[in-house]
């Protein structure tokens, strides 16, 4: 079961644990019969703000604050933590490799110094 499908089936009970019929709820939604019916069942048409005002009438509205929050898109986290690390080598690759150009430079002059 999709995540719009469980949405829907859930939105479905608590439309008749208020006991609501389809038409009653479709009328307060101002949607078409066809729409709530797609609706619940999870159909990915729908629009989101058909989505919004069920949750609305079931006093959830609330929860589409944190649907796309960057706080909770792991995949993203999991991008900057890779990037983080791969900057993290490059800056300690770069470091490494300055550290032996200073190392060659000093000891190519002490050379020049020994033979001059």
């Amino acid at each position: 079961m999709s995540a719009l499908q469980k949405l829907g089936a859930d939105l479905a009970v608590a439309r008749l644990r208020r006991k609501e019929s389809l038409r009653t709820w479709a009328k307060r939604l101002g949607v078409t019969l066809s729409t709530l019916q797609r609706l619940e069942a999870g159909d990915p048409t729908v629009s989101i703000g058909v989505i919004a005002s069920a949750l609305w009438l079931i006093n959830r509205d609330g929860e589409l604050r944190n649907l796309a929050a960057p706080e909770m898109d792991q995949g993203a986290l999991d991008l900057n933590v890779r990037e983080a690390v791969e900057l993290g080598l490059a800056r300690a690759q770069a470091s490494a490799d300055s550290r032996l150009r200073v190392a060659s430079t000093n000891s190519s002059q002490e050379d020049r110094d020994a033979s001059g």
